[in-house]
């Protein structure tokens, strides 16, 4: 099934609040809403606009600030149509006026024929630039979808894996009973944000919050423990794999060899937790996270306890463990 494409309406219905609001409108060109947007960058039009038309990003939101709609006035004084024309002859997604400044007649008239949409914004050039590489960082972002459990646990974002009946479900509860949040339950949306930040939240954001538990049925964390017991998105920082308890495999137990799961080019840390009745799992999974914070500020307990062993051995110490100190034989 072929994605979706991104058009310039769906631009203009982004939902966005706050910092990240574009208070975009359309002044002209609504005939050309449709068309998509497919680079997620911007292009500022001064040489196009002076007829340079060499390496001209034309398949890019065009931005116009002060100085580009500066120029279109001075155009308009010296009658100079011909440059505005050929500004039209590539088709561009669309053409953006910052600080709510409004084009030329003959800007408009051109966009009109040629079904270019004319935008407007009254955020500052650089401030709008800055909001659209968010929101384009974050709609053109690659994505992966997957089966799990995503939790925040003492501000880790851990991904719970492991087959179905394994206990995910189970464990995340009791974390948020223990004041911990649920991101998303069952099936998890991976993207990449920036090259290497993997920003987790629910495929479908209707049922994201909500749990199915075994013998109970589906649950609504947000009614049962509140707003703060759950998060839209999280960046995804640590994978827990419970699988069951195999006596045969040699599990390892200093922690000194981190392997590494690779989501969309990116090396996530890796646990594996063998899941038996009578361990505690989110006594586990807590330590884990904190054991995560810590490498983080640069200290690793299981190298610092390699380290310290290592040190005992030089210096001798088990020489005297070993032979005693009894010099009577």
């Amino acid at each position: 099934m072929a994605e979706k494409k991104f058009t310039v309406l769906d631009l203009l219905e982004l939902e966005l609040s706050g910092h990240d609001a574009l208070d975009l409108k359309c002044i002209a060109g609504r005939r050309g809403l449709p068309r998509a947007i497919t680079v997620p960058e911007i292009n500022r039009p001064g040489l196009a606009l002076f007829g340079f038309y060499e390496s001209f990003s034309s398949n890019r939101v065009q931005l116009f600030g002060r100085g580009e709609t500066a120029y279109l006035q001075k155009l308009k004084k010296e009658h100079n149509i011909e440059l505005i024309q050929n500004f039209f002859t590539p088709q561009m997604p669309c053409c953006v006026f910052t600080y709510n400044l409004e084009p030329t007649e003959a800007f408009r008239k051109l966009a009109e024929e040629n079904c270019c949409p004319l935008l407007q914004t009254s955020l500052t050039s650089t401030e709008f630039s800055n909001r659209l590489t968010r929101a384009f960082s974050n709609i053109f972002a690659p994505r992966q979808t997957l089966h799990g459990v995503l939790v925040e646990v003492y501000g880790i974002g851990i991904l719970l894996n492991g087959h179905s009946g394994v206990g995910k479900s189970e464990t995340a509860l009791e974390l948020v009973e223990r004041g911990h949040r649920l991101v998303a339950d069952d099936i998890v949306e991976i993207r990449c944000v920036n090259g290497n930040v993997l920003l987790g939240r629910g495929a479908n954001t209707v049922v994201s919050h909500h749990m199915e538990i075994r013998g109970l049925g589906i649950i609504n964390i947000s009614q049962l423990y509140g707003v703060g017991a759950i998060r839209e998105q999280k960046e995804v920082q640590l994978i827990v794999q419970l699988e069951d308890w195999n006596s045969n495999k040699a599990y390892d137990r200093l922690g000194t060899d981190q392997k590494y799961q690779t989501l969309l080019g990116v090396n996530v840390p890796v646990i594996e937790i063998p899941v038996r009745p009578g361990r505690n799992l989110p006594i586990i999974i807590e330590a884990a996270a904190m054991n995560e914070r810590l490498k983080n500020m640069g200290y690793n307990s299981a190298k610092e306890f390699n380290q310290n062993i290592l040190r005992w051995i030089e210096n001798g110490d088990t020489q005297k463990v070993f032979n005693g100190n009894d010099d009577s034989y």
